[in-house]
């Protein structure tokens, strides 16, 4: 090698110079396992950009071969917001699933032929990474997390060689790229082998493997980890990239990624159903593990107007393979009981591995299930686990039961708390009358309140709130924020130690600004979810006017009540658990309590609030041409806009399609603007 630059200007070229040919030998060995020099000269190479580097510290480049190594211990990962959510996909198991799917995104969309023109790609068992790119060098890293904002894990994406740190023109200014993280099979075992000889802990499957070496506070643990990257999505981006989803793979490949080889352009669902098959048919031999294909509607166009429903897209979904089954013996049937008193009976089972995954618990739905299908203690039970589903029983092995095999009976009384179990006519479930006095309730909702999509507290998981909840540091929600006066005690507690006590209590310091769709998710009233929670906290805007509406909506036949069933996806039945919720004077003081520690941001609109129809409430009635009635509305609330089913003095547009009846009159008897369908896509589309 010849003797170091002397000048900043010839080291910074040099640098330069020695990323690019690093970045090109990366690639060469980790995405084409083909490397094109020997590892006594890429070594070299890399210690003469180590030397320059000690030479010019100012210089150092954000996509430095040094930063591929990994640095200091982090103590611990902070939080990254996704600029656009990262959800989840719907599933399918058949070719009928499959074909709906493609319908009701017709449907949807108004349109009278199916849906043509997909892109299939086989489904990583891995684990979902968003990489944000500003100016074309890598920002930042994060986890899905709870699909809203994830664990910044940057310093740890930079060590995996074959994730481009630099795009090359051109590129948007801003762009989020996403991918799977996952370790292939081969690489999976070589890594198991070597923690059993270290006397490590093995992982049970390629998916854990590659999420544990990732989340590893030590980034130079994961740089030993071979690591790989199929990226295949995109989140928010400062400019069009593409007209298809398929043109945006090609410009990802063009941007240095690797993008799944096995990628398909397909125009039917009968293609797609012949697609699954193959694939089906080469999945034992992939050298990574997949648990089924993804499908995407492939018209980037159509997937903008598509949109997304509650927590998943319309334009794509997730073919699964056939569920993966076992046989064990049934040793004992146990009863749950859940935060809502639901009293579910869950399996015990001789342990057995299900698709690379111990199994000694299952569900069994409900008490009808059981008598269903016969099921009792000591029967020989088949066994299903299809991805990340809760391992199910569905069926026995008749000719293996003992003569005396326990039939299941229903429990009439709560197993914890004692209080008589209940099953309301019309449902499948047994439930606890206890309430508020059943410990199980109460610890569950505990549970429930830290969790993730609630007020994901890092630290508080399910075994340390139990265990807190056993020894009393927790019996209410606002305990949670109490613990601050307790770190040295919990300092104390066996497993623990002063920095874990003190990374739990900023965790959960972190949690005292929390958004009013948390808060409401976190409460774990009865049948509202996430998707019913963010309705709710835009449809109210603050914590202080919802609080005020639902005590008002306690009694029925207000006009709190009438808001409240009129909001969109909301209804009767939601609407009932929110005011029984609210009727008892023990939930609203222990919700107060709660409130009291915390700063709960009013919710966000949908949109700028530059758009006409932000914070507007709207009703559709009639006939709409232009559009599909759900594409309208789906519309409207992604431009701010309230839809509900109903017209009332709080209404401010009322949109007329052809045939308009009763609302429309209601509207001119209560004085409330109505525009037409032309008017409403106006107004969406120019702001005017």
């Amino acid at each position: 090698m010849t003797e170091l630059p002397t000048t900043p200007e010839e080291a910074e070229a040099e640098l330069a110079r020695l990323a690019a040919l690093l970045g090109e030998y990366d690639r060469a060995y980790h995405e084409q396992d083909a490397p094109i020099v020997s590892d006594a000269e890429y070594d070299a190479i890399r210690r003469r950009n180590a030397e320059i580097e000690a030479a010019f510290p100012s210089l150092i480049r954000a996509d430095s071969p040094s930063r591929r190594i990994g640095g200091a211990p982090a103590q611990g990962f902070g939080k990254i917001r996704h600029l656009v959510p990262m959800l989840s996909l719907d599933n399918a198991f058949n070719a009928d699933d499959f074909t709906e799917f493609a319908d009701r995104a017709g449907r949807f969309l108004g349109l009278t032929a199916p849906i043509t023109g997909f892109v299939a790609e086989p489904k990583i068992d891995g684990l979902s990474i968003s990489l944000t790119y500003t100016r074309g060098q890598l920002l930042h890293a994060a986890t899905r997390g709870d699909g809203t904002e994830g664990e910044d894990v940057t310093a740890n994406i930079r060590t995996i060689t074959s994730i481009p740190t630099t795009l090359p023109a051109p590129h948007p200014d801003r762009i989020e790229i996403r991918g799977e993280i996952f370790l292939s099979k081969a690489d999976f075992l070589a890594l198991n082998a070597a923690q059993e000889a270290a006397g490590d802990k093995v992982f049970a499957n390629p998916r854990n493997a590659a999420a544990g070496s990732l989340r590893q506070l030590d980034p130079t643990i994961t740089a030993q980890r071979k690591l790989r990257l199929f990226a295949y999505a995109m989140g928010d981006a400062s400019a069009p990239v593409a007209a298809t989803h398929w043109d945006y793979l090609e410009q990802l490949i063009a941007w240095g990624f690797t993008v799944n080889p096995l990628s398909t352009r397909l125009e039917t669902a009968a293609e797609a159903a012949a697609f699954q098959d193959k694939i089906g048919l080469e999945r034992a031999a992939l050298p990574y593990d997949i648990d089924g294909v993804v499908y995407k509607i492939n018209a980037l166009d159509l997937q903008s107007r598509l949109g997304f429903v509650g927590r998943t897209p319309r334009w794509a979904i997730a073919w699964k393979f056939p569920a993966e089954r076992a046989t064990t013996t049934l040793e004992d049937i146990l009863i749950q009981v859940g935060r809502t008193g639901a009293l579910t009976p869950v399996a015990a089972l001789t342990a057995v591995n299900v698709g690379g995954v111990i199994v000694t618990r299952a569900t069994l739905h409900n008490e009808d299930e059981i008598a269903r299908k016969d099921i009792r203690i000591g029967d020989t039970v088949i066994l299903q686990r299809a991805g990340d589903v809760i391992p199910q029983i569905i069926g026995i092995v008749p000719e293996r039961r003992p003569v005396d095999a326990k039939p299941f009976t229903p429990l009439t009384h709560c197993p914890v708390c004692n209080s008589l179990a209940v099953r309301p006519a019309g449902e499948v479930v047994r439930r606890c009358t206890g309430g508020l006095i059943c410990a199980a309730q109460t610890e569950e909702r505990l549970i429930h309140l830290a969790s993730r999509g609630a007020f994901d507290i890092e630290g508080l998981g399910d075994k340390t709130m139990r265990e807190f909840f056993a020894d009393r540091l927790i019996q209410t929600p606002a305990d949670i924020f109490h613990l601050a006066t307790r770190e040295s005690e919990i300092a104390a507690r066996e497993g623990w130690g002063a920095l874990s006590a003190r990374n739990l209590i900023q965790a959960i310091e972190t949690r005292r600004d929390i958004s009013l769709a948390r808060f409401i998710f976190g409460l774990g009233i009865r049948r509202i979810g996430e998707a019913n929670a963010k309705l709710l906290a835009r449809h109210y805007g603050s914590f202080t006017n919802w609080r005020a509406q639902m005590l008002n909506a306690v009694v029925i036949g207000s006009e709190a009540r009438s808001d409240l069933g009129s909001i969109l996806r909301i209804g009767p039945a939601i609407a009932t658990e929110l005011a029984e919720f609210f009727a008892e004077p023990r939930n609203v003081a222990t919700m107060d309590a709660l409130a009291a520690e915390l700063r709960i941001a009013d919710a966000e609109a949908a949109q700028a609030s530059a758009s006409p129809l932000s914070g507007k409430t709207i009703v559709f009635t009639g006939t709409l041409t232009t559009l599909a009635r759900p594409e309208a509305k789906a519309l409207a609330e992604r431009l701010g806009a309230k839809v509900t089913d109903s017209v009332s003095k709080k209404t401010d547009l009322v949109v007329l399609g052809t045939d308009a009846g009763s609302k429309a009159r209601k509207a001119t008897e209560l004085g409330v603007r109505t525009i037409s369908e032309a008017e409403f896509q106006s107004m969406a589309e120019t702001g005017e």
